[in-house]
C-alpha cells in the first residue's frame, strides 16, 4: 500500500478576521510543493459560499513521498505564520479506486 498513489483532501477553515493571511500563506505553499518529488498535483480551492473555507486536493505518487512533503520547511513556516488564525483543519488520506 505504501507504493500506491495517495490522494489528500485537506480542509482549512480560517478565522474570518484572518482569512486573507491564511489564503496568502496557503498560496505560498503551492510553488515549492509542486517541485517536490512525487507531487502529481497540489490544487488549492476556496469555497464559493464560505470564503473562509479552503481545500487542498493533492495527489502523490505514494505515501512515503507525501510524508517527506509533510516534513518540509515551507509547511513549518506556514504553520508558524498562521498560528491562531485557523479555526479548524482536517485531512483525509484517500486511495483512488
Amino acid at each position: 500500500m505504501n507504493n500506491q498513489k495517495l490522494t489528500i483532501v485537506a480542509k482549512i477553515l480560517a478565522k474570518p478576521e484572518h482569512r486573507n493571511l491564511v489564503k496568502n500563506e496557503l498560496i505560498k505553499l503551492i510553488a515549492p510543493t509542486k517541485l517536490e518529488k512525487g507531487c502529481i498535483n497540489y490544487d488549492l480551492h476556496q469555497d464559493n459560499d464560505n470564503e473562509n473555507l479552503f481545500l487542498f486536493y493533492e495527489n502523490w505518487e505514494n505515501r512515503a513521498l507525501w510524508e517527506a512533503h509533510m516534513k518540509n520547511t515551507h509547511l513549518a513556516e506556514y504553520a508558524k505564520a498562521t498560528d491562531g488564525a485557523v479555526e479548524s483543519f482536517s485531512l483525509n488520506e484517500m486511495t483512488p479506486l
